[in-house]
C-alpha cells in the first residue's frame, strides 16, 4: 500500500497536528511544505509575504510542494492556498488526498485572527471566509476522503482518516 498521504484544506483545519497523529498511526514520517518554506526562506512565512511578496512565496511553495510529491513517502501537509497552483493541483492526482474541512467559527478559535496569517490582515473574519468559499470547490475535488473537523479532537479525526483510507 503506497503510504503517502496529503493532507489539505484551509487554515485552522489541523493539518499539521493531525497529519503528525495520521504519520505515527501509519509509522511513517511527516513533513509540512510551510515548515520547508520557512527553512527555505530563512523567515516565517508572514515576513516573505512582507518582504518579497505573495508570489515569491507561491513560487517557494510549489517548489516545496513538488519536492515533498517527489521524494517523501509518508504524511504530507500542504498550506492551505498550496492547491490554487494548478500545477499543483495536476501533481496531486493519484495521491490519497484528505481534506480537512472546518467551519468558520471552528477555524477563526483555532487560527486566531491576530495571529500571523499574511492574508487575512484586513478585516479577518471577512477575508477568512473569502478564502475559504473560493477554495472549497478545490478542496473537495482534489480530496478522495473530506473528513469534517469542528468540534473534534485531532485523535479522533486521524483514527477516521486511517479507517478512511484502509
Amino acid at each position: 500500500m503506497n503510504s503517502k498521504v496529503v493532507v489539505i484544506g484551509p487554515p485552522g483545519s489541523g493539518k499539521t497536528t493531525v497529519g503528525r497523529l495520521l504519520a505515527e498511526r501509519l509509522g511513517v514520517p511527516f513533513r509540512d511544505t510551510d515548515h520547508d518554506v520557512e527553512t527555505t526562506a530563512g523567515k516565517p512565512i508572514g515576513e516573505i509575504f512582507v518582504d518579497d511578496g505573495e508570489e515569491h512565496f507561491r513560487a517557494l511553495e510549489r517548489a516545496a510542494v513538488q519536492d515533498a510529491l517527489a521524494t517523501h513517502d509518508g504524511v504530507i501537509a500542504l498550506g492551505g492556498g498550496a492547491i490554487l497552483d494548478p500545477g499543483t493541483q495536476a501533481d496531486l492526482a493519484g495521491h490519497r488526498v484528505v481534506y480537512l474541512e472546518v467551519g468558520l467559527s471552528d477555524a477563526v478559535k483555532r487560527v486566531g485572527l491576530a495571529s500571523a496569517r499574511p492574508l487575512l490582515v484586513l478585516n479577518p473574519r471577512s477575508q477568512f471566509r473569502k478564502l475559504m468559499e473560493e477554495r472549497r470547490p478545490v478542496y473537495e475535488r482534489l480530496a478522495v476522503l473530506k473528513v469534517a473537523t469542528d468540534d473534534r479532537e485531532p485523535a479522533d479525526i486521524a483514527d477516521e482518516i486511517v479507517k478512511g483510507l484502509s
